[in-house]
């Protein structure tokens, strides 16, 4: 698909010159001119020349030759691939050490075309910019791809120079890794297993939370407990950190940091990083540093200074970088980070239904500005998937472009876009993966554009129904007012039934569309699996109002058929896991049963003789379950009042189960709210469960009630009264295990609630 979007892309990077042609490749599938590479060529650029040949020959049918610079007359046609004595006599104006690392050149100079850049990764990133932008090539995914077919190739007066504002690009998404497909994407971060014949990438030592790798506690801890946290009096390493303000412990960890360097000469880079929790500190010294910083940052940026200090001495290349993170996210009032010292600001606490710059988003607007002024080497950790689920919506596309020109704007030379780098079949996945990955090499590109593009050449037909999709969900999840952070446990704050619907009616006009292309048709169907979970997930919740509302209902007739569809589709499309580290055995069983069919239950005794409309059934295939397969999960229990219920371990305090209200026709009414729950036993004295209401927006607790094992002690349901509340969208039932040995299990078959006169 390279109509018209070309020449947005040639006014983006690619500058045409005069409107004459400039030179001719190949006519009529013959080429009319051989590819040039210097002897001195570095294997990277050799790769490009291999490239370059093949693909050319995939356009035009004609043969490239490569040949050295001896065998072919100067002034005669060609195209010289990588820089040489060549390339510094037709561009003399172009300085290749200004290029650093990936900046390109794009030049005709008679008949000749000049394709090279800095070293390693410039010549090849030129060559696929070129094909890319000029000859109208595009790499979809990495095995898919819209190759034209032109026998008679010629190009336009070219003349450009362009040297990308990050130096490190990072889209974090499987398919993404590929080594071919992150050349053609031009990412070149830590986790692309990028070879050094084509270019090799940026590594990070360590990665990220490296503080215990550095000082691990099983080999030092019993000998120097005063390396490590202080916590309430104690001195300890179980959730903590590194006593920042100990030299000794700086000492150590510097040594073992100078040891992984040596043993890696070519690394550039290193983490020297909090661990992936809290616990910082609390002696007397590292309160002190906080206080006189004004954050617990001070103490981390003057621990890793000292440390970047000492590595400067024998490394002076090498960069020591350290997180932006949690508790240290806020900058320090006094210290600066060295000069050698990589500042990564995470911006995991964020809104991302909105830019980052916009209201939603003040504190962390603040401490990247705050950061920029202070920071030589700020690199960007940024969330662009929902963790909680990554097959669930995650509206966020409107903002890509907003916020990658926020972290360039405040001197960002790096971004990290952390996506589902585990699985096929997510979010959008394809089409994040190529439009973050255009944007962090061209900031200046369109959002909208991009995205369109992507739309149009990829699915073919379908696009303009799946751009409506796009909208609509945009639509919804504004409308919502909901806070879309990177770990939205449900679908249900935002994405109502008269969406989901709409959302639905574009998926299936996109499959008529493609029709019976089997390809499009593929990807058209890997686009809905997020719907298709949605509606299973939320399967009898979105029924029951469908029924009560007069609405239609565009989910599957049968929630077991739908269910078994959806699993058929994620075995054909590869996907393994829902979300980080989690493979799909950890959630679709649950998901399985919400989908079972259930006996008919039996009213409760409370709702004896009332009407339809006075009282609301709700059972535990609506539940909303926090760690499924872990916290909490869906069992058959004959005992409950349809044969199933909610279960959660004993040794666990979380409010692992909840039921949210969504049915519109509850809200700003009096219902008397009730629990049906049980537990198994293993003790006679103690707490079996607590029960509550809470009204999240406000974090208040409406209700609360603490249930004996003098009351629950038998192991069979009871009804548990939560008192009469107005309920209104955020406020919540919950149910939580006692967090100890005196029950083995909590089960809750259902909540109901009873209308007020």
């Amino acid at each position: 698909m390279v109509t018209g979007l070309l020449a947005v892309a040639l006014v983006g990077l690619v500058v045409a010159g005069s409107g004459a042609f400039g030179m001719t490749l190949a006519h009529d599938g013959k080429a009319k001119c051989p590819i040039v590479v210097a002897r001195s060529a570095i294997a990277a650029e050799r790769t490009a020349a291999q490239d370059l040949a093949s693909i050319l020959h995939q356009v035009t049918g004609a043969t490239f030759e490569i040949r050295a610079p001896g065998e072919v007359a100067e002034g005669e046609r060609q195209i010289i691939v990588g820089p040489s004595a060549r390339t510094r006599h037709l561009a003399p104006d172009v300085d290749v050490a200004a290029l650093g690392s990936d900046g390109i050149v794009i030049r005709t100079v008679g008949d000749r075309l000049l394709l090279f850049g800095g070293r390693p990764r410039g010549t090849i990133y030129a060559v696929n910019t070129f094909l890319e932008d000029v000859v109208g090539c595009r790499w979809w995914t990495s095995a898919e791809s819209t190759i034209p077919r032109k026998p008679t190739l010629e190009v336009a007066g070219l003349h450009t120079v362009y040297t990308p504002k990050l130096f490190s690009r990072e889209v974090f998404f499987k398919d993404a890794f590929e080594p071919v497909f992150a050349n053609r994407l031009k990412t070149n971060g830590h986790f692309s297993p990028i070879p050094p014949e084509r270019g090799g990438h940026v590594e990070l030592i360590g990665w990220c939370h490296t503080f215990w790798p550095l000082l691990p506690p099983e080999k030092y801890f019993a000998q120097h407990p005063e390396w490590y946290s202080e916590i309430n009096g104690k001195r300890t390493y179980e959730g903590a950190q590194i006593c920042l303000t100990n030299e000794e412990a700086r000492k150590e960890l510097t040594r073992n940091v100078l040891a992984l360097l040596r043993a890696q000469p070519d690394a550039r880079l290193i983490s020297v990083s909090q661990n992936d929790w809290g616990g910082q500190c609390q002696c007397a010294a590292c309160r002190a540093v906080e206080a006189e910083e004004g954050s617990p940052s001070g103490p981390i940026i003057r621990f890793v200074n000292a440390v970047a200090e000492d590595v400067e001495r024998e490394f002076p290349d090498v960069l020591v970088e350290t997180l932006a993170y949690s508790y240290t996210r806020k900058p320090p009032a006094k210290v600066r980070p060295r000069d050698n010292v990589v500042v990564r600001l995470c911006s995991i606490e964020c809104d991302f239904s909105k830019p980052l710059s916009s209201e939603a988003n003040q504190d962390f607007l603040a401490d990247i500005e705050a950061w920029g002024a202070i920071a030589k080497n700020l690199y960007i950790w940024n969330y662009v998937v929902n963790f909680a689920n990554f097959l669930w919506p995650h509206p966020n596309h409107k903002s890509w472009a907003d916020d990658v020109r926020l972290f360039v704007d405040h001197g960002a030379v790096s971004v990290f876009e952390q996506g589902d780098a585990y699985s096929h079949g997510g979010d959008l996945n394809e089409l994040r993966a190529w439009v973050m990955a255009h944007l962090l090499w061209d900031p200046s590109r369109d959002n909208d554009a991009l995205i369109a593009e992507f739309v149009e050449g990829y699915y073919g037909p379908a696009a303009p129904h799946l751009m409506r999709y796009l909208d609509i969900m945009d639509r919804a999840v504004q409308d919502s007012r909901t806070r879309l952070t990177c770990f939205v446990p449900t679908t249900t704050g935002w994405l109502s039934l008269p969406a989901l619907n709409e959302a639905t009616q574009a998926l299936r006009d996109a499959l008529a569309a493609v029709g019976a292309d089997a390809t499009l048709n593929a990807r058209v169907r890997r686009f809905s699996l997020p719907v298709q979970n949605v509606w299973l997930s939320r399967y009898h919740e979105l029924r029951r109002e469908a029924e009560a509302t007069g609405q239609p209902f565009l989910g599957p007739d049968n929630a077991a058929d739908g269910y078994a569809a959806f699993e058929a589709a994620l075995t054909e499309f590869g996907t393994e896991f829902y979300g980080e580290g989690r493979p799909l055995d950890g959630y679709l069983p649950a998901l399985k049963r919400r989908c079972a069919p259930r006996k008919e239950p039996t009213p409760p005794d409370e709702c004896a003789g009332l009407a339809d409309d006075q009282w609301l059934d709700v059972q535990d295939t609506e539940f909303m379950l926090h760690g499924a397969g872990q916290l909490s999960d869906l069992v058959d229990d004959p005992a409950a009042s349809d044969g199933g219920a909610a279960w959660m371990p004993g040794r666990i305090p979380d409010w692992a189960v909840q039921w949210h209200p969504q049915q519109a026709s509850l809200f700003g009414q009096r219902w008397h709210v009730y629990v049906v729950a049980r537990c198994d036993p293993a003790a006679d004295q103690g707490s079996a469960f607590q029960i509550g209401l809470y009204d999240g927006p406000n974090r208040i607790g409406l209700a609360q009630q603490t249930v004996s094992l003098a009351d629950a002690g038998d192991g069979a349901y009871h009804t548990y009264d939560l008192g009469v509340h107005e309920l209104q969208p955020g406020r919540y039932v919950w149910v939580a295990p006692p967090n100890s040995t005196v029950v083995n299990a909590v089960y809750v078959d259902r909540v109901f609630v009873v209308r007020e006169p």
